[in-house]
């Protein structure tokens, strides 16, 4: 096993790219959702893309296009380029990983969601982002669909804790040019998560229960996350099935 997550920091509600509201002008991942969720003491999950050169910055999609007015790749500009765009419609800027430590400086709890499509992660990406990690202080910890990349960060910084986000890969596969039918059952049952010895894992709600997560929960005693929860009945299968809900659409 992994470095231990400390429990008393992070099982709590964790806002699922900060506290984000779009019709309140408030969007995912930028530094006013992540002040709303401080202001309301929940913990922050957010996602890391890489620059052209590597440098991590906070951002879900690799497109950009979505969320700014730009038909980029986000790994195709330069941190520089990246400091100047805004987000459409706003004077927000997209944050480095590093601005994204300060802004936090150690309020909450971090989730960081290390963003793959299970192939080679760029060059100086995962350096970066476990040096800046060691670095950080405040309660912080990483996670990764893929399991490849919580092993690298495993031998880049062991006392980071780590954990793998799964889901039913036989039911939802969002790769499936990445990942074929017997690979989607062995990261289904995380048979993969040997190498990087995770402190935890995040499993998607409407997936759950599973005898997997059953075992790691109850077995190896390990904390469970579950994603993203944004309904009644998917609030009430976090609280029984899981340590702590990643939400996104309402307040605990």
């Amino acid at each position: 096993m992994g470095p231990t997550l400390d429990r008393a920091q992070f099982i709590r509600p964790i806002a699922h790219r900060g506290l984000h509201d779009r019709n309140a002008g408030i969007l995912e991942n930028t530094g006013p959702a992540f002040v709303a969720a401080i202001d309301g003491g929940y913990g922050i999950e957010c996602d890391l893309q890489p620059a052209l050169d590597g440098t991590p910055f906070v951002f879900h999609d690799r497109a950009l296009k979505r969320l700014v007015d730009s038909d980029k790749l986000i790994d195709d500009l330069s941190p520089a380029e990246l400091a100047k765009l805004r987000y459409r419609g706003q004077d927000t800027p997209i944050l480095s990983y590093a601005d994204f430590l300060a802004l936090v400086g150690g309020r909450v709890p971090l989730v960081v969601e290390i963003k793959s499509d299970f192939d080679q992660p760029k060059a100086g990406f995962l350096e970066a982002i476990t040096s800046m990690t060691a670095a950080y202080k405040g309660p912080i910890c990483l996670k990764s669909f893929d399991p490849a990349v919580m092993a690298r960060c495993r031998a880049l910084a062991p006392a980071i804790p780590r954990g793998i986000i799964a889901t039913d890969y036989t039911v939802n596969n969002w790769w499936p040019n990445r990942i074929d039918a017997s690979r989607a059952i062995s990261l289904t049952y995380l048979l993969e998560s040997r190498e990087a010895e995770p402190s935890f894992f995040s499993y998607h709600v409407r997936a759950l229960p599973t005898p997997v997560t059953r075992f790691v929960r109850e077995g190896l005693g390990l904390p469970l996350f579950t994603w993203t929860v944004r309904t009644e009945r998917e609030r009430a299968i976090a609280a029984k099935w899981a340590d702590a809900p990643v939400f996104e659409g309402y307040r605990p």
